[in-house]
């Protein structure tokens, strides 16, 4: 497979911007690369003004109901631009690398497509996601977003 230096700079970014997360459990990143080429960048966290407390970080299910995920943060930033652009998750847990909720923020802006690193299997986050990601294939296939996943650079 000839992967494109390019898909591992935003994959790598991706990865990088993930660290901004002040999520314990899983820290994500997206990169959104328009159709002219301009990056927009997005991670996991709660919405502008809305404390994100240690105590509700780390209650999964209040944070599940605060937390702004990474895809839909570089989407937003990117506005119209978002339309026919490239979006570039880390990590993945499998393929596509995008959840049901963000999937159908992705269709909705007009992305055509989605970039990962191949997931590990042996992550535990994998099972957690199954059903989710399950329906996002489904979505993406109907919708006519492709989806890929590149091997990570060791």
């Amino acid at each position: 497979m000839n992967t494109d230096k390019w898909d591992i700079r935003f994959l790598e970014l991706a990865k990088h911007v993930a660290q901004w997360s002040k999520d314990p459990s899983t820290k994500v990143g997206a990169v959104l690369i328009s159709s002219e080429g301009r990056e927009f960048v997005g991670y996991n966290g709660f919405p502008k003004g809305v404390l994100d407390s240690e105590e509700r970080l780390n209650n999964r299910e209040v944070k599940y109901k605060l937390v702004v995920h990474a895809e839909v943060n570089a989407i937003l930033k990117a506005g119209d631009k978002a339309r026919g652009g490239t979006l570039y998750v880390w990590p993945s847990f499998s393929l596509p690398p995008i959840c049901n909720e963000c999937c159908k923020v992705a269709i909705q802006a007009g992305v055509k497509e989605i970039v990962g690193y191949l997931p590990n299997e042996n992550d535990e986050r994998v099972q957690r996601w199954k059903a989710s990601i399950s329906i996002s294939e489904e979505m993406c296939n109907e919708a006519g977003i492709s989806f890929r996943g590149i091997p990570e650079p060791k």
